[in-house]
């Protein structure tokens, strides 16, 4: 449902000032004492929350779940789905259920969700939101007056919906900044007197705007005051221009906690910031970082290290590099290429279960490989770190080798000289997929606001990792299916040497439809390569059945043309919508010759003696599956001792951007130079110097076949 075009007219033509949706959204927030809100809207075209009015903070927070499908792994969506409440109590359950908001909101703060609805229908959704000093549980209080607010707003809509009376939406709502510092406290000489301390105030509102700054905050930032009001700080502040910085900022107004950072202003000054946040804004208290001063020019100098992971936009550009991942070693490799620098951690390890035991999926950065195989078949009922966390779903973080001998005594075996470890558990689709496991050199101390990122990327894992190993599975699946259904070995008559090569593309699946094979019939013997629209198991399946025919047909004594035609009704009558091209051909090497019937496919290419090399211009009918009445005529080619006849898949010689032409020309000339070689030899290079074989978009098969004298 959504609002319809907007508030009723009043009687002098304007808008009725009458915002529903935020008075219901406000009223709803302080009720419970929640700092920040969103009210969203069922569309009635498309199964989407959209959202309709927010109060508390600034829109921007929440800016990446404007649109929320109610498929999405999100709370609002959650609720309207299963027709409850859906509590997340805190950072790190957040993290664990749902790491797309932690990623983006690594922050301590509890939230509920709830859907807007009747026993008839679903209007939308509310979350609303509490600062991290809430206690992990929703209390009933709080419970039963979010469930009233929520059931009094869709009766209110269900009624305007049969009355036709649009609801008005309203604007999102901030709760107004407070004043400039002397009307808060009274009088010009309260003013006077914060301008004279020592130290700099400055006042931020919800949108990060500078309200007042005092004397000695624009001396210390480098700035006059009025060019600093109004505007950002960390806009308007060049050496402040870092993410880490603003997600302060908003860490402190989510969390409704101090937070505090230092930054250095150049040349060589360290300032302390530290910013006391409230439901009007923040303000912030700057001063010279003495202690931070001095530790600098204590320290040796040494080249920059990368910074441990602490911002925004480091998290995202690690997810986006997860996406990228395709089998489980591609998991394995990322998280050591982009999250263990970032996290600080000298070794990893990635751990699933199979059989009830645990399995290492991949390690790195382990000195002696023996200490990552001592977790490979541990049973998952042995008490240790690892299985806990793959068994509970909950992260385990520990400092320093006593905190987790404490809790697992004896494990010490295991350490391998590291003395930190971050156990993260990965869940995906509501199940453990796996533990992640994070070794560091040195003790190490995981802060709260550390724990829920490390939290968050083991939820990105885990859905990369479920990807990669579905990913693994079907292709372990395809290369079995594609193994058994081409001829393991070619036996060629007395008279005729054969060698066959294939490769699938290198996009996709790693299967395709392309075949070849060998049929042994005295006194002749037939040849046939084919390919079958498409890269997948249904074009091998399909592949598979083509071969099985051709080679009934063959046995059975029919015809060139008649196999060809045959094979054609068959794949019509299986119903399939896929086509396939194919070259067959009966050898007689006794009287040097074979017979051959086209559909659809590259005519071959035939290298004589004396090392010409030419397209065999062969007649031919339509592909495969096409017209059931079809024709397909043959023609006869001369097949002398020594001659090379080469068959192949457009794979081969099709590639974007290249004339065909060209290829078959540059195919010629590597026929006519090496095409005395052994034929296995011959066959690596036709598949080594082919461009198209290089980049392969589409499978690759070649059969070659050469008349000998012993015919």
């Amino acid at each position: 449902m959504s609002d319809g075009p907007g508030p009723a007219p009043a009687a002098d033509g304007a808008p009725a000032a009458h915002p529903v949706l935020s008075l219901a959204l406000v009223s709803m927030m302080q009720e419970v004492h929640a700092h920040f809100g969103g009210l969203y809207l069922l569309r009635s075209d498309e199964p989407v929350l959209e959202m309709a009015v927010h109060a508390g903070m600034p829109r921007t927070f929440a800016a990446p779940w404007e649109r929320v499908g109610l498929s999405a792994p999100l709370p609002v969506a959650d609720a309207v789905r299963a027709r409850r409440l859906v509590w997340v109590g805190g950072e790190e359950e957040m993290a664990r259920c749902y790491p797309r908001i932690a990623v983006v909101l690594p922050y301590p703060f509890a939230l509920a969700a709830l859907p807007v609805a009747t026993d008839r229908k679903v209007y939308g959704a509310v979350f609303v939101t509490w600062p991290g000093t809430h206690p992990p549980e929703l209390s009933d209080w709080e419970r039963d007056h979010l469930w009233a607010a929520c059931d009094r707003l869709a009766l209110r809509m269900e009624r305007a919906a049969q009355e036709d009376r649009p609801l008005v939406r309203g604007a999102d709502v901030l709760t107004e900044p407070a004043g400039a510092v002397a009307d808060t406290l009274g009088s010009v000489e309260a003013a006077r007197m914060v301008s004279r301390l020592p130290y700099g105030l400055v006042s931020l509102d919800l949108h990060g705007r500078i309200g007042f700054v005092n004397t000695a905050a624009a001396e210390l930032l480098g700035r006059p005051a009025g060019e600093l009001l109004g505007t950002l700080m960390w806009a308007s502040v060049p050496w402040l221009n870092d993410p880490m910085y603003e997600d302060r900022y908003r860490g402190a107004l989510l969390s409704q906690q101090m937070m505090s950072f230092v930054a250095l202003r150049p040349p060589g000054e360290w300032l302390s910031f530290r910013m006391y946040p409230s439901t009007t804004g923040l303000s912030v208290r700057i001063s010279r970082a003495k202690a931070v001063a001095q530790m600098a020019s204590e320290a040796p100098r040494e080249e920059a290290t990368p910074p441990r992971l602490v911002t925004i936009s480091q998290v995202l550009s690690l997810a986006g590099a997860l996406t990228e991942a395709v089998g489980v070693q591609d998991v394995v490799q990322l998280v050591w290429d982009e999250v263990a620098p970032a996290v600080g951690s000298q070794a990893m390890v990635i751990l699933g279960s199979q059989g009830g035991r645990l399995h290492v999926l991949g390690h790195r950065g382990y000195r002696d490989p023996h200490t990552v195989e001592r977790f490979h078949g541990l049973p998952l009922t042995e008490r240790t770190p690892g299985t806990h966390a793959l068994n509970s779903g909950v992260p385990a973080f520990f400092g320093s080798q006593e905190e987790r001998e404490r809790l697992y005594p004896g494990r010490q075996e295991t350490s391998d000289g590291f003395a930190a470890w971050a156990y993260l558990p990965l869940i995906a689709s509501g199940r453990p997929v796996g533990t992640c496991v994070l070794a560091y050199a040195e003790p190490h101390v995981f802060p709260a606001d550390e724990r829920a990122v490390l939290t968050s990327l083991g939820g990105l894992i885990a859905q990369a990792l479920e990807r990669a190993r579905l990913y693994d599975a079907k292709h372990r699946l395809a290369h079995g299916l594609q193994q058994a259904l081409l001829p393991h070995t070619l036996v060629p008559p007395p008279g005729i040497e054969a060698a066959a090569r294939y490769l699938p593309a290198t996009h996709g699946m790693e299967i395709g439809g392309d075949f070849y094979d060998l049929v042994p019939t005295l006194p002749l013997t037939a040849a046939v390569i084919g390919d079958v629209q498409g890269h997948n198991v249904t074009a091998a399946g399909l592949m598979g059945q083509i071969r099985t025919g051709v080679r009934a047909y063959t046995t059975v004594g029919q015809a060139p043309h008649e196999v060809m035609s045959s094979t054609n009704r068959l794949l019509i009558d299986l119903g399939t919508e896929l086509f396939a091209s194919c070259l067959y051909l009966r050898l007689d090497p006794a009287r040097g010759r074979a017979v051959m019937a086209r559909a659809g496919h590259p005519p071959p290419l035939l290298r004589r003696p004396d090392g010409q090399v030419r397209v065999l211009d062969l007649a031919g009918g339509p592909l495969l599956g096409i017209d059931p009445d079809a024709v397909y005529p043959t023609t006869e080619v001369s097949l002398a001792p020594g001659a090379v006849l080469v068959l192949y898949t457009d794979g081969l010689v099709e590639t974007p951007g290249r004339d065909i032409e060209d290829a078959l020309v540059g195919l010629g000339r590597l026929l006519s130079e090496t095409g005395a070689e052994p034929l296995e030899t011959l066959a690596d290079e036709v598949i080594r110097h082919s461009a198209a074989a290089r980049t392969r978009m589409d499978d690759v098969a070649v059969l070659l076949l050469r008349a000998r004298d012993d015919a």
